[in-house]
């Protein structure tokens, strides 16, 4: 039987299944646990599962269904500030997902093939791979910063947009509820939209951001500049140029483009950059860039045919992020736990240890692996409260001689790391 059909058996106007819904809250139940405004936790809606499906099935089905508002919380973004992310409730992202996944199913081949962000079998190292690249073949880069893009999403283009490429009215209809749908704020007061925005942090809200940029800007310099190559994650874009006058050009084009749009460019992170290297010399005030949590900039390279010394323009893991690593290291408080045993100390830290590995080790893994000297001080510092030793040297070659006789019991000791 077909969504449809099966839909059309319950009675209902719109083809959503029980079965659509009961895949969405598998999706749902292994991600973010944070509740929203109704303060219901997985937990909760799982105690009452069956009947909490049936009902968000049904509305949903029916027409009836209208998202609360979402909870809105804050997290510190890597210049300091804070990131204003919307949360909603376990309930509103199961229909998200819902309606994001028919929606994704026939719009996604639509996608520029550099549009990477939050697609299927799309990703962040997909990205960094085609970006590495291209910073050998063109010397220049325009750095693009969008002020504040989720917040400045305009609702009338964004259905505009969707009206291009959704057939179905009551996805549209759905669409439109979410756009408009209210923040708790901070103090607890309710504010509406007023025709900008998509919260963070909605499941819907990724996929409506790639359409919106979609037109606001894949297809736009794709017409005007065949030949150009970028390379976009969300609302992270770079473009490559071969010449400075080239970048300076289209990044006036680019600037009026987002002004047509509704968005800005953001006048002091938006930037061109030089990709200097052994063979491009020239002095420029920017030879750096930040891409989604790495740095391009020159860097000394041992080139494996010669094993010769060379500048190369390469990406490894960024400052601001090995800043967040540092914090969040030492936060742990590793030393503190003085009744563990450090087995138990490797198995808290796998997960976390194992997603920072799988990501930042992906380019020059050695520079990265650096970061982890602050994690071996405050092993050290747990290992002087446990056995009670004084001196650093004694602590830190009692480590040695534990990573020696036990080289696989932290993630990081099996992928090279030496104390």
């Amino acid at each position: 039987m077909t969504k449809t059909e099966e839909t059309q058996s319950h009675g209902k106007p719109f083809p959503v299944s029980k079965q659509m819904a009961w895949d969405a809250y598998q999706k749902v139940k292994t991600k973010g646990k944070a509740h929203g405004v109704d303060e219901m936790s997985m937990k909760d809606f799982e105690e009452k599962l069956s009947g909490n499906l049936y009902k968000i099935w049904n509305r949903l089905a029916s027409g009836t269904y209208f998202p609360p508002a979402v909870r809105e919380v804050e997290i510190p973004k890597k210049e300091g500030k804070m990131r204003k992310l919307g949360i909603p409730t376990v309930g509103d992202r199961i229909v998200q997902t819902v309606v994001k996944d028919y929606m994704e199913s026939s719009i996604d081949r639509l996608f520029h093939e550099h549009s990477h962000g939050y697609r299927p079998q799309k990703s962040a190292h997909q990205a960094l791979e085609v970006a590495r690249v291209n910073v050998k073949r063109h010397d220049w880069v325009i750095d693009m910063d969008i002020k504040g893009f989720f917040d400045n999403i305009s609702h009338e283009l964004m259905l505009k947009a969707l009206d291009k490429v959704v057939a179905e009215k009551w996805v549209r209809m759905y669409c439109k509820r979410w756009l408009e749908m209210p923040v708790q704020k901070l103090d607890g007061s309710i504010v509406g939209k007023e025709g900008l925005g998509t919260p963070q942090g909605g499941v819907v809200s990724p996929l409506l951001a790639n359409l919106f940029l979609h037109y606001a800007f894949d297809m736009w310099i794709t017409r005007q500049h065949p030949a150009i190559s970028f390379e976009r994650y969300a609302d992270d874009v770079i473009v490559h140029c071969n010449t400075r006058e080239e970048a300076e050009v289209i990044l006036f084009q680019i600037t009026g483009r987002m002004t047509q749009c509704q968005l800005e460019l953001h006048p002091l992170k938006t930037k061109i950059v030089y990709c200097k290297d052994f063979k491009r010399k020239d002095k420029h005030e920017h030879v750096q860039f930040d891409f989604l949590g790495f740095s391009f900039q020159p860097r000394s390279t041992i080139l494996k045919r010669s094993g010769s010394i060379r500048t190369q323009f390469d990406l490894a893991i960024s400052r601001a992020s090995q800043k967040k690593i540092v914090e969040e290291v030492n936060s742990f408080r590793i030393h503190r736990w003085s009744n563990g045993t450090i087995e138990e100390i490797a198995d808290e830290l796998y997960s976390k240890l194992q997603g920072w590995i799988n990501y930042y080790g992906k380019f020059r893994k050695w520079e990265f692996l650096n970061i982890f000297r602050r994690l071996s001080y405050r092993l050290m510092r747990w290992v002087q409260n446990r056995y009670k030793i004084l001196g650093v040297n004694e602590a830190y070659e009692w480590l040695r001689l534990y990573q020696k006789e036990h080289p696989n019991l932290f993630v990081h000791w099996r992928v090279g790391f030496k104390q």
